[in-house]
Order: C-alpha cells, then structure tokens, then sequence
C-alpha cells in the first residue's frame, strides 16, 4: 500500500466512524446515561468490532454476499429491526430515575451489535473493495483492519466524551427523560439512508479508478 493511499484510508476510517450513526448515537447516550468511564468497554467493543469485521470481509466472508445478495437484504432488515429495539430502550430508559442501576454494552455486546449494524457493514466492505489493491494478497488485509480500529477508537471515545460532558445538564429527570428520547430518535434516522440503500459492492470489484483519483487528488 503506497503512503498516499493509506493516508486517503485514513481519512475514510476518520470520516466514516466519526460520523453520526448508530454506534456513535448509542455511545453519546451511553456517556451521558453511565459516564465515560463505564463506557470504556462499549467503546473497545465497537472498535474491536469493526476490525474483525474488515478482517472478515478481506478474507472472504464479503464474496458469500456477493455469491448470495439475499443474505444481505435479510441482515439489513434484521439490524433495521433490533436497532428499533435498542431505540426503544434507549428513549424508556429507567436510568431516567436511578442512572446507577442501569448497565451500558459490555465488550462482547458491543462487537456483536457490529454483525447486525447495516452502516458497520458498509463500512468494512467499503474498506476491502476499496482500498485493498489488486494483487496485494491476504496480508493487507490485517493492515487495514488494524488501522480502522486505531482510527475508530478515538472516534468513539470522543462521542462517549461528549455524552459524559452532558452530563451535567441531565440531572433533572425530565430534561434526561428528552435527551433519551432525542437520542432514540436520532438512532432510528441513522438508520433510514441504510435501510434504503442497495446491496453493497461486490468484494471483486477492487476500486482501481478510486486509487487513481485519490493519487491525483493528493498530489493537486
């Protein structure tokens, strides 16, 4: 991988887990439902995740979607459905009335969410199609899902920084009681533009004009 395309990886990593989305709307809650601190292991879930996902994705588990796209459209409707109930969660809280005995996503909680996260989807598999090039064997493929992790970790954690940051402005049960609310909302519209896109690239269709255009870009 030449250091101009890893540099636009990096930013595809920075712009797609920075983002709004599911994750990070579920970990602003989080933060300011439990704090940072208890949020941690939500976080390394997240980006322990995704990694495996790219990981996944780059060693062949992308071709079974392309062999067999209905399984795509089932996992879409499938995330699309759990995160409505994860949103419905979120917006009847009962950390509304004692935020001490609610409990946020554990580790493994948070990486497998990622399996039923259409944008995590996406992400990974934009990941592989695009920035793996041609020929470059099986051992890219680590790269990139190691780099994805490092990238997204601090993404994440900036969106439970901010929660937490909230926190103080939610003591009153009902402003907490609309923050949950809103914060269900913005869950179920992340969700929109996903539920209505089509199936992804196929893993075959290594981006080959996207790796030109990025080189001409960075050297303009």
């Amino acid at each position: 991988m030449t250091p101009e395309l890893m540099l636009a990886y990096v930013v595809f990593c920075f712009a797609t887990a920075g983002t709004p989305g599911p994750n990070n709307m579920m970990l602003l809650a989080s933060g300011a439902n439990f704090g940072f601190r208890r949020t941690v292991l939500h976080i390394l879930g997240i980006s322990g995740g995704l990694g495996f996902m790219v990981l996944a994705m780059g060693l062949g588990l992308g071709g079974v979607f392309r062999t067999y796209p209905v399984l795509h459209e089932i996992l879409k409707w499938v995330g699309a459905a759990y995160m409505l109930w994860l949103a419905w969660k979120i917006a009847t809280s009962s950390a509304v009335t004692d935020r001490a005995l609610g409990k946020p996503m554990t580790f493994l909680q948070a990486a497998a969410f990622q399996w039923v996260n259409p944008k995590a989807w996406a992400m990974a598999l934009g990941a592989v199609t695009t920035y793996a090039p041609e020929n470059a064997g099986w051992t890219i493929v680590p790269l990139l899902a190691g780099t994805f992790m490092l990238v997204g970790a601090p993404c994440s954690a900036a969106w439970a920084g901010f929660g937490q940051g909230l926190r103080p402005f939610l003591d009153r049960p009902a402003v907490l009681r609309t923050f949950n609310v809103t914060m269900a909302l913005l869950l179920v519209a992340s969700l929109v533009p996903m539920v209505m896109s089509g199936a992804p690239p196929s893993p075959d269709h290594v981006a080959v004009r996207p790796l030109v255009l990025v080189s001409v870009d960075l050297k303009s």
